[in-house]
């Protein structure tokens, strides 16, 4: 017993459906997005066929849509990046799913395994990019779906891209 709470429950919570909240269908919680790209990531048959890999330019594939969110499946070659951008609106969960990607940040570089997850907000500016020799494949969430990819760094001022409609630039998930 424990003498710090007056509360005391008595014979088999779980038998008490009534006080049990349903499971969630869709995700709603940042933490629900996080496990939501766990679990694609461990369950391989339900992306890794879907993979290529293009020389010419980035291979993305739109898995899955929600209520609300949006799930992309990303390769990278040895080399290639996304450049310097946000992701407007959305918040975000990035997976390395095989091989190794690097993020570089306004603050920060880090190197990503697979396995590892980067989650950020509306407005996060970083790039990710290929710096590896190997191959790599990652995981996006998006949430609300990215409607807008603003490109940031030099010739392109965040002013300008905010200003140009999605149907005038490529939307490129990253």
């Amino acid at each position: 017993m424990n003498s710090d709470s007056d509360l005391q429950i008595a014979g088999d919570i779980l038998a008490v459906q009534h006080l049990l909240q349903p499971a969630r269908e869709h995700p709603a919680t940042v933490a629900d997005f996080v496990g939501l790209a766990r679990s694609i990531a461990a369950d391989r048959a339900q992306w890794a066929h879907l993979v290529q890999y293009d020389t010419t330019s980035r291979w993305y594939h739109r898995l899955r849509t929600g209520p609300g969110y949006e799930v992309w499946l990303l390769s990278w070659v040895p080399g290639q990046g996304s450049g310097l951008h946000d992701h407007g609106l959305s918040s975000g969960v990035l997976t390395v799913l095989d091989g190794e990607l690097t993020e570089r940040g306004e603050q920060a570089s880090r190197s990503l395994a697979a396995g590892a997850q980067r989650v950020f907000a509306p407005g996060y500016v970083h790039e990710v990019v290929n710096d590896s020799l190997e191959p790599a494949v990652s995981l996006h969430i998006y949430y609300p779906g990215l409607t807008e990819m603003p490109m940031r760094g030099a010739g392109v001022p965040h002013a300008e891209c905010q200003g140009r409609s999605p149907a005038e630039r490529d939307i490129l998930p990253a």
